[in-house]
């Protein structure tokens, strides 16, 4: 059973940080993409940050320059460090990891989304 659970969201102000985490279980992590996206109300999800297995790393063009994702592969764990903070960024953020199964299936998973509301 795969499993991502991620943590680190919630109410920050307007210019202020937070870390988010998503740890996974059931999958072999170094193989996997792992990406975070969002999705606000009355809006179509949209990616925010992606790194590959062999740490390769791309942003959505709102937030390059301010969020930094990372993976800790002996940790079994994704993580975004959102900086500079706006309202527009407030959101559901969600992980996925993306790779494939020993029988050569493409697997994609997601977790079950952190809240993160920027708001003075």
């Amino acid at each position: 059973q795969v499993h991502l659970v991620e943590s680190g969201g919630g109410l920050v102000q307007p210019g202020g940080s937070l870390r988010l985490s998503c740890v996974a279980s059931g999958i072999i992590f170094r193989g996997y993409a792992m990406g975070w996206y969002r999705q606000a109300p009355a809006k179509q999800r949209e990616v925010v940050a992606r790194i590959g297995s062999g740490g390769n790393i791309e942003y959505g063009d709102s937030v390059k320059g301010r969020f930094t994702i990372s993976r800790d592969n002996a940790k079994n764990t994704a993580y975004l460090e959102m900086n500079s903070l706006k309202p527009e960024d407030t959101a559901v953020y969600y992980c996925n990891a993306v790779g494939y199964a020993s029988d050569g299936t493409r697997e994609d998973h997601w977790g079950q989304g952190t809240q993160v509301t920027v708001s003075s």
